[in-house]
């Protein structure tokens, strides 16, 4: 166990933050999975927030870029292809 104050403090700011990435992850993957089952005229409506949310993630490094880069342009294409 940690025996600096600083160290207990960068463990409780360190689950703070995974739990926090890992919500946004979540929210994300369910956003994507509900684009996925959309008709055309949903799916064009959502697809703007679902892009924004992946550019997110990858700002912030929860994912990676080139994660980000393929899972946008999937979707594009599945929505092109409704």
């Amino acid at each position: 166990m940690a025996n600096h104050k600083s160290a207990l403090k960068r463990i409780r700011n360190s689950e703070v933050k995974r739990l926090r990435n890992k919500y946004q992850h979540k929210t994300t993957r369910n956003a994507i999975k509900k684009l996925r089952e959309a008709d055309k005229s949903e799916a064009e409506t959502l697809f703007p927030s679902v892009v924004s949310m992946i550019d997110k993630l990858a700002k912030k490094n929860i994912i990676h870029n080139n994660k980000a880069a393929n899972l946008k342009s999937k979707l594009s294409k599945h929505v092109a292809a409704l």
